[in-house]
């Protein structure tokens, strides 16, 4: 599916940084979103990620992920999400985006 182009500009405009996730826990009352606290670096998000049918919250701690850390926050479910991770859709299971080497929490992604 071909999407349409941006500039750089609009580009530049979004925030990708390198987080770590440091709790999960599944959202009651859903199967599919879990809450996850992510660091990264200078403060904590808390997400909410459609991923919970394919990822335990216990497995993900400690996880690096890679994170839209300025997309306007919004309430899933009664949960602010302060954030978005990134994953790849493979045959609609979500796999997540990590760096290949370990990196700080809070590390800019350019």
């Amino acid at each position: 599916m071909k999407m349409e182009n941006i500039n750089f500009e609009e580009f530049q405009k979004i925030d990708l940084r390198v987080g770590k996730i440091i709790e999960a826990e599944k959202i009651e009352g859903t199967d599919k979103l879990l809450k996850l606290k992510v660091d990264l670096g200078e403060e904590e998000r808390q997400l909410v990620a459609g991923i919970a049918k394919f990822y335990q919250p216990e497995d993900l701690i400690g996880k690096e992920i890679v994170v839209v850390a300025n997309l306007e926050p919004k309430i899933l479910r009664g949960v602010e999400s302060q954030g978005m991770l990134l994953a790849a859709d493979v045959e609609g299971k979500p796999v997540l985006l990590k760096p290949d080497q370990e990196v700080p929490p809070g590390t800019k992604i350019r």
